[in-house]
């Protein structure tokens, strides 16, 4: 899998921010509110100012943040853990938040990458719309693709709004995913990084 499939495709020219500001001007009339009272009179900009945080994932390539290198750790031979990575994303289907912990490993070969660099690709893949299942197969496919290492493993466990606070109304549940490539399809390093997580 590449992380080609992944990146921010062309969709045209984008809106003015004046254009976003009048659409969620429109969603507050389609609800029944008034866009003019008091207290909405600002909310189409602080609204498209919060889509500017939420998303701004877009205007960033994860591989960018994997570029650099360390040249000089040798002899190294097992894999690299960087556990509880809290995110929050927005779900692609309703745009609701989906807020949880990944936990993501790397088993280097010729490349090591800082640890906070595996932090930043899960930051910056959840700051764009997704599904979990998406977003734990693009961590893995943008280590995969730039580090070259001999495996790479990605756990997400995390709540979406969709399920507790829209239609089945379940709180308190969680979804876990996970991608496994390389050396971490073995089902003994499988168990280590699982116990690792655990801990």
């Amino acid at each position: 899998m590449s992380i080609e499939q992944f990146k921010k495709k062309d969709s045209g020219p984008k809106p003015t921010r004046e254009e976003a500001e009048k659409a969620v001007e429109t969603l507050l009339r389609y609800i029944g509110e008034d866009p003019q009272r008091e207290g909405l009179r600002e909310t189409p900009a602080r609204y498209v100012r919060a889509f500017d945080e939420f998303f701004a994932g877009y205007t960033m390539d994860p591989a960018d943040d994997l570029a650099k290198t360390f040249e000089d750790i040798e002899g190294y031979d097992d894999f690299v853990l960087v556990r509880d990575i809290n995110f929050v994303s927005h779900c692609e289907h309703h745009i609701v938040p989906i807020q949880g912990v990944a936990h993501v490993a790397y088993w280097p070969d010729k490349k090591v990458v800082g640890i906070s660099k595996l932090a930043r690709v899960v930051d910056i893949l959840a700051k764009r719309l997704t599904s979990q299942e998406n977003m734990t197969k693009e961590i893995a496919a943008v280590i995969e693709d730039t580090l070259e290492p001999k495996g790479v493993a990605v756990m997400i466990d995390a709540n979406h709004e969709c399920m507790s606070t829209r239609g089945v109304q379940k709180s308190g549940s969680s979804t876990v995913t996970f991608t496994f490539t390389g050396e971490f399809k073995n089902t003994e390093v499988q168990h280590r990084f699982m116990d690792m997580i655990r801990k």
